[in-house]
């Protein structure tokens, strides 16, 4: 492995991310309003995305950078008992549209994680979430995808390497959970 190189391709990922200051904004717009307005954040993925999904949902209830009050927010990669029978009984494709379906309402933000942009599951869940008039955001990779076309906002990671797109994820949600926090302040929502 090519260290040098790999931290390059990292700085260079990062970098990218200052040309999508603007998208994040909105996207911490719409999750502070969200929960300003008494919605919940719900987040899906797979892999290291469902642990993203978990860890930034934990930034919510937790905190992030200050102290405040707990914020609504949960993974929907978390329930191992839902998605093995919803597995089970309706197919992989299913276990976040399912969960969305049952918990999701209107003004509710759904975001659907997924490196390549085409996790079908992913892609469900937020049909599903704006069938019920959730507002979707979507965390992709470097190339054009169907959840980049399929959410009403979406960071796409300027970079064709998984390692690299997910680096940049963490630090974009984290990036949120601050604008999130100082929109809201120490009240929370």
């Amino acid at each position: 492995m090519d260290v040098e190189r790999e931290l390059a391709e990292h700085a260079e990922a990062v970098r990218a991310l200052g040309q999508d200051a603007g998208t994040l904004g909105q996207i911490a717009s719409r999750i502070a309003g969200c929960l300003r307005s008494g919605g919940t954040l719900y987040l899906c993925g797979n892999g290291g995305s469902a642990a993203d999904a978990q860890h930034v949902a934990a930034e919510f209830t937790g905190r992030f950078s200050g102290e405040r009050a707990p914020l609504p927010a949960e993974a929907l990669t978390a329930n191992t008992s839902a998605i093995t029978a919803i597995g089970n009984d309706y197919g992989f494709e299913e276990v976040f549209a399912r969960q969305a379906r049952a918990r999701l309402k209107k003004g509710d933000v759904l975001a659907g994680i997924s490196t390549s942009g085409e996790s079908e599951n992913v892609l469900r869940a937020v049909r599903a979430a704006r069938e019920l008039g959730a507002f979707t955001v979507g965390f992709t990779g470097g190339r054009a995808s169907r959840l980049s076309g399929a959410c009403e906002l979406c960071l796409q990671v300027r970079s064709e390497s998984t390692a690299r797109v997910q680096e940049a994820h963490i630090l974009a949600w984290h990036l949120v959970c601050g604008m999130v926090e100082e929109t809201l302040g120490a009240g929370g929502a």
